[in-house]
């Protein structure tokens, strides 16, 4: 079977390439949300919601190490590579909706991706193959730029259906300079090693003006793993975990999410789930400049408790 070059994939340039999945007999169509979750009885125990909110939160997010929650602060761009021309458009068309539903700005055709939706029929092997090619463009490991060693092996070896990896920079929220020193950053009078001036504007111990930009996600797709996932269902997973830190290991069957797909698809929701949207439109709107990671969680846990709640509240009896 054709391979779609390598630097293709790795300069993120959007590409059209061989046929890896079946064309759609319809145009699909993006499913309505759900009205209301089933929270059973813990819409009456107001603590239970709570916690089971803050669980969701700490087990689905996997922000990089020692790092804050990360989003998207920058326009995205979508590309698809390796996958029939109207599935790769339709799974480019829906993720830049979803970051447009959550207030971020996506790019029109022609634009240079940060988003790239490979599809394979070795998700281990592509992984393994642009790692060893480009390996500073995915595994940096420099001060808290992704998710660490044990995330990185799992993304070059795993047998799961789908993988991915994002790289996100801490960002000084007052300049839009980047808060940290990289490989090769050197002062062009001395050539010594040199890191980015940091000038704090006001001291807090509740707030930093550091906050972490997501800059850099590819999603791979293991055609012979997909199962009897629709393709409405697969790029609603994508975006999922294309705009935020999801946790490849994280348990979801307790929780009403399109992370569950792989479980079963046939039983699996549609796409997007109340609960999915919630933790999104929390993480996007939540105080990002908070001065530590717990307090991050909880405030993203405190933000999807109420959007449950009142969904409850709201939901016909």
């Amino acid at each position: 079977m054709p391979k779609t070059p390598l630097v293709l994939l790795l300069s993120f340039a959007l590409a059209a390439g061989p046929v890896l999945a079946q064309e759609p007999t319809a145009p699909p169509q993006t499913p309505a949300p759900e009205q209301a979750t089933d929270l059973g009885d813990v819409v009456v125990e107001g603590r239970r919601l709570e916690a089971l909110v803050r669980d969701f939160v700490e087990e689905v997010a996997e922000p990089a190490n020692n790092r804050g929650l990360a989003r998207w602060n920058r326009p995205i761009c979508v590309g698809a590579v390796n996958l029939r021309s109207a599935v790769g458009q339709y799974m480019v068309d829906r993720v830049s909706d979803v970051a447009r539903e959550l207030g971020v700005e996506a790019g029109e055709p022609g634009c240079k991706p940060n988003i790239l939706i490979a599809g394979t029929v070795d998700g281990a092997a592509l992984a393994a193959a642009l790692v060893r090619s480009r390996p500073r463009n995915f595994d940096l490991r420099h001060n808290g730029t992704d998710a660490g060693t044990r995330a990185f092996e799992a993304f070059r070896t795993d047998d799961r259906p789908v993988r991915w990896w994002q790289i996100s920079i801490p960002i000084d929220s007052e300049t839009g300079g980047r808060a940290i020193r990289l490989p090769g950053d050197v002062d062009p009078v001395t050539g010594r090693p040199m890191a980015p001036q940091i000038e704090v504007f006001a001291a807090s111990r509740i707030r930093s003006q550091i906050r972490d930009d997501m800059v850099r996600s590819i999603v791979i797709l293991d055609v012979d793993r997909l199962g009897g996932a629709t393709l409405v269902q697969l790029a609603d997973y994508v975006a999922l975990v294309a705009l935020a830190q999801i946790d490849w290991k994280a348990e979801a069957t307790d929780y009403r999410t399109i992370l569950n797909l792989f479980e079963d698809p046939t039983t699996a929701p549609a796409g997007l789930t109340d609960w999915d949207r919630a933790y999104l439109k929390a993480l996007y709107e939540h105080d990002q400049l908070r001065i530590n990671r717990n307090s991050q969680v909880q405030a993203v846990a405190d933000a999807v408790t109420r959007d449950r709640r009142a969904a409850a509240e709201t939901a016909p009896e």
